[in-house]
């Protein structure tokens, strides 16, 4: 073997250890971030535009801001799962949950039904839609928090009652944790929602992730 083979097969070498070292190394820090994933408690807020933050910016929404004061009481190990897609209704609630199973989270906030009664939909079938999607998070070992909500009394005060009485019922049936009206002090206050006076502006998502933070707790 002449001198230049010889410092060829060298650098080959070397260039295959540094390689093994670093493969080994990217393996290492892989299996490390892996393990702190699965450690974190996972909250999976399921939800509509209300939840997605609408017309305000993603850290304004109040799933970013729960977890910001959650982190401010030492709670590090929480991973927020913003789930909110605008304009959804019930009726993708269970496949929506099925899709998040690949990394069951720990806590599901449901917080869909809003647009059901703003459309006008059968409440049966949002019961339902409700029903089978508290089942299967409660299959799955999460802790529920069913966001209960109003609506104006534009189907009539019948309509309006059932729909307000679902959630309760749903969560006496369930023993899950209720949110009375995810937009307690928000909803109906001018200053405290956007110019659509529907869609919380930033403060009163502040409001809304102050009602709701006290739930996340007791499930931590």
């Amino acid at each position: 073997m002449t001198q230049s083979q010889w410092i060829d097969s060298s650098k080959r070498k070397h260039r295959k250890w540094v390689y093994g070292v670093t493969a080994g190394i990217c393996l290492w820090l892989a299996l490390g971030l892996t393990h702190a994933r699965a450690d974190d408690i996972r909250v999976l807020f399921l939800g509509d535009s209300l939840t997605a933050g609408l017309g305000v910016e993603k850290d304004q929404a109040y799933p970013a801001l729960v977890g910001e004061r959650l982190k401010q009481q030492g709670h590090t190990d929480v991973k927020i799962i913003n789930g909110g897609i605008s304009g959804a209704t019930t009726a993708g609630a269970v496949s929506r949950l099925k899709w998040h199973l690949a990394a069951p989270p720990n806590v599901l906030v449901l917080a869909l039904g809003a647009n059901d009664g703003l459309r006008g939909l059968s409440l049966e079938n949002m019961a339902k839609n409700l029903d089978d999607t508290i089942a299967l998070a409660l299959e799955n070992q999460m802790c529920v928090i069913l966001a209960g909500m109003e609506i104006p009394p534009n189907y009539g005060p019948d309509y309006t009652r059932q729909f307000r009485e679902t959630f309760r019922d749903l969560a006496e049936k369930h023993q899950i944790r209720l949110i009375p009206f995810l937009l307690d002090q928000v909803g109906g206050e001018a200053t405290m929602n956007q110019a659509d006076g529907v869609h919380p502006n930033a403060a009163g998502h502040q409001q809304i992730a102050r009602t709701v933070l006290p739930y996340i707790l007791e499930c931590l």
